[in-house]
């Protein structure tokens, strides 16, 4: 629950360390964990969640596939999960976030309810709905379907009237609970409820008693007063200290985890320890804390209330789906990590495609790293893994092509028609040539872009212009594999005296007006041997 939340950070029991060391990765750690805290039980319930108050970042991602993660374990060991999502709606609208349109509507419904901020796109009923929905239609790219609970929904039905009840008349221990990590004890006055005024809609009450059973009374700066039954009128809610323990409790929540600043003594997890157990007479769930996620680049955490932030759709612009899911899969949740949009991209790719080979045998590693990557790929992997492994187009090789055919991917995907084995193979090369694309338009560093020229527009040397032309003329004279072009293209240099390094960088320069570029015979096979045989002929 990506809110105001935490625990004190502990060691692992120590007597399960053998028991961790065997299991390798994260997830197998953290579902032990669960089935040795919550029992041996058919069912459990996994539970992730957040206040749609701005756009949901990569940063809130990491919450949502840590909890499909241990998902994902606890399944593999027979049990049956419910994976249930949160969507915090009926909290109060605080800030307005920088990257948001119509910011003076906005600024009207400050203190208002999410749930009843006018979506300032336009296209849903609320500003909470245009935030929930691009997060529920992007999450299914990657293999995530929860079930959504809306919580205005069950606010305003009156779902958890009885619990309200019950943490009413609860409130001098949950007082306790709060005060045992407070400097200043709360307020004589203090309730573990809020609301908002029936005629503002603000949550601005300068008086709110509870006089018993279902009945309140409160006052608001705008003038309002009221005393009802909220059994009858369901106007109340819980704050949040107590709502998340209550549902804990109200879901049977076997597993949720939460963010690092959130993660700290006397924070929201370690008060709703101790409000569940006073309250309810049940533990809390086990708990995971993860880690920041950063922009490389961008330097400090993201935040949906300053708006500069990069979301899972951003990501899946460059990713195919299943390396997003391995991106984390691979990372322990208490690691901090920065996702890449640079040159790492083209590590990210590979990184993955090993883990691939490691998954089917056909590259070796330790046992103990055999074990976590193949956890990670089964982890990553969306629908069912294959019997062979799917074809790996070059992630590399493939901007290569879509920049010799000026970002075509239809004609950039037919060097690889022969080694396509099946569908699977072909939707694979073509999301990642749409993603090798993308990433050319909005993020490859220089080095790595380039345009085959039309005609040479450099200059060379006499001697260097000589080679060229000899070049050429072998690529008129058959059809070459990229080993016997490089080969004759250093017995060339070397007939004519010429430092191979000085004939790359002259056929760079009048191929792509480069110093560098892609390995040079393949990439000379790539371009087309008749057209490059034109251009070195003409320079």
């Amino acid at each position: 629950m990506a809110k105001t939340k935490g625990t004190s950070l502990k060691k692992e029991n120590q007597n399960h360390g053998d028991e961790q060391e065997n299991l390798y990765h994260w997830s197998d750690v953290a579902a032990e964990k669960v089935i040795r805290e919550k029992g041996d039980k058919k069912t459990y319930t996994v539970a992730a969640g957040i206040t749609p108050s701005g756009t949901v970042h990569i940063g809130n991602f990491r919450e949502i596939i840590t909890v499909d993660l241990v998902k994902r374990a606890l399944e593999k060991r027979g049990k049956k999960v419910r994976f249930i999502y949160s969507w915090d709606d009926y909290d109060v609208f605080r800030k307005v976030p920088k990257n948001m349109p119509k910011q003076d509507l906005l600024l009207k419904h400050l203190r208002f309810p999410i749930v009843d901020t006018p979506d300032p796109f336009g296209c849903h009923e609320s500003y909470a709905r245009h935030h929930e929905s691009e997060v529920e239609t992007t999450i299914t790219r990657v293999g995530i379907n929860p079930e959504f609970l809306y919580q205005a929904k069950k606010y305003r039905s009156g779902e958890y009237a009885d619990e309200i009840k019950k943490a009413l008349e609860h409130n001098d221990l949950i007082k306790e609970c709060l005060n045992e990590y407070r400097e200043e004890d709360v307020d004589e006055h203090w309730l573990p409820i809020t609301m908002f005024c029936e005629r503002c809609h603000k949550d601005t009450l300068t008086k709110l008693r509870w006089l018993g059973g279902y009945t309140v009374s409160y006052v608001c700066e705008c003038g309002h007063q009221e005393t009802f039954d909220f059994k009858k009128k369901p106007l109340v809610k819980l704050k949040w200290r107590i709502d998340w323990p209550m549902r804990w409790n109200y879901e049977n929540v076997d597993f949720e985890p939460g963010g690092k600043d959130h993660s700290t003594v006397g924070g929201s997890y370690d008060t709703g320890k101790k409000i569940i157990t006073a309250v309810w007479n049940r533990d809390a769930p086990t708990y995971v804390m993860y880690d920041f996620i950063t922009i490389k680049g961008a330097g400090g955490k993201m935040s949906s209330s300053k708006g500069d932030v990069i979301t899972l759709k951003d990501v899946l612009e460059i990713y195919e789906p299943e390396i997003a899911r391995y991106i984390f899969a691979g990372t322990r949740p208490n690691k901090e990590f920065a996702i890449s949009f640079d040159a790492d991209v083209l590590k990210v790719y590979e990184d993955f495609d090993k883990c691939e080979r490691i998954y089917f045998g056909l590259e070796k590693v330790s046992e103990k790293e055999e074990i976590k990557q193949k956890v990670a790929y089964e982890f990553s992997y969306i629908g069912t893994i294959p019997q062979t492994i799917p074809y790996q187009p070059g992630f590399r090789h493939l901007t290569t092509l879509l920049q010799i055919h000026e970002l075509d991917v239809e004609k950039a995907i037919v060097y690889f028609e022969k080694e396509l084995k099946n569908e699977h193979d072909r939707k694979r090369l073509r999301a990642r040539a749409e993603c090798a694309k993308n990433w050319l338009l909005t993020h490859a560093p220089e080095e790595f872009t380039f345009t085959v020229q039309a005609k040479p527009t450099v200059s060379v040397s006499p001697v260097e212009q000589k080679l060229l032309h000899q070049v050429a003329e072998k690529l008129a004279e058959r059809a070459w594999t990229d080993t016997e072009l490089h080969e004759e293209m250093y017995i060339l240099c070397k007939n004519n005296d010429v430092q191979p390094k000085d004939f790359f960088t002259a056929a760079y320069r009048v191929l792509i007006n480069k110093e560098k570029g892609p390995r040079l015979a393949s990439f000379i096979l790539a371009i087309g041997a008749k057209k490059v045989a034109k251009l070195f002929s003409s320079a």
